[in-house]
């Protein structure tokens, strides 16, 4: 079986796999509160196909990058926020770093000027990788959140889109 890490843009079949992969990746040290999905339909409304890109092996999803406005405004079009989840067996082979060379590529195809992100700054491991990116902070929400009986900042990061 080839280890290559295969990318596309998410369908209606990953659903599953990717709700699984939320109730994996995301706790107290990833985000400040922790996702649950009650049903697939719920999961698709917030998450609808073709609004991440899917990382593979093999047979395997092994991580996703979602992204989406931020804002409905028109004038804010030219970004997107970005989130990151890599299944815990398949971190830090690669799987990360090829979804954002994915989603540089995608980005600039459609246009899109700058991509933005939330780390936890209580997460030194995903700022650092942000930063091997291209990402740099661009503000910090001090004292943000109340988690494990400590108050978190909550970093602000982009990465400018080098449009072809």
């Amino acid at each position: 079986m080839s280890d290559a890490i295969w990318t596309r843009l998410s369908q209606m079949r990953d659903a599953g796999a990717l709700m699984e992969l939320d109730s994996l990746v995301w706790d107290n040290h990833s985000t400040p509160a922790q996702i649950v999905w009650n049903t697939k339909e719920q999961y698709l409304q917030k998450c609808p196909p073709g609004s991440q890109i899917v990382a593979g092996i093999g047979e395997d999803i092994c991580g996703y990058l979602g992204f989406d406005f931020p804002t409905p405004l028109e004038s804010n079009r030219h970004v997107y926020d970005i989130n990151i989840a890599i299944h815990p067996g398949y971190q830090r082979r690669g799987v990360g770093r090829v979804l954002m060379e994915a989603m540089k590529r995608l980005a600039a195809e459609r246009g899109i000027r700058k991509l933005s992100l939330r780390v936890l700054a209580s997460n030194p491991g995903a700022v650092a990788f942000y930063r091997s990116c291209g990402f740099v902070e661009q503000g910090r929400l001090v004292g943000e959140f109340y988690l494990d009986g400590q108050y978190i900042d909550d970093i602000l990061m982009w990465c400018p889109v080098e449009q072809s």
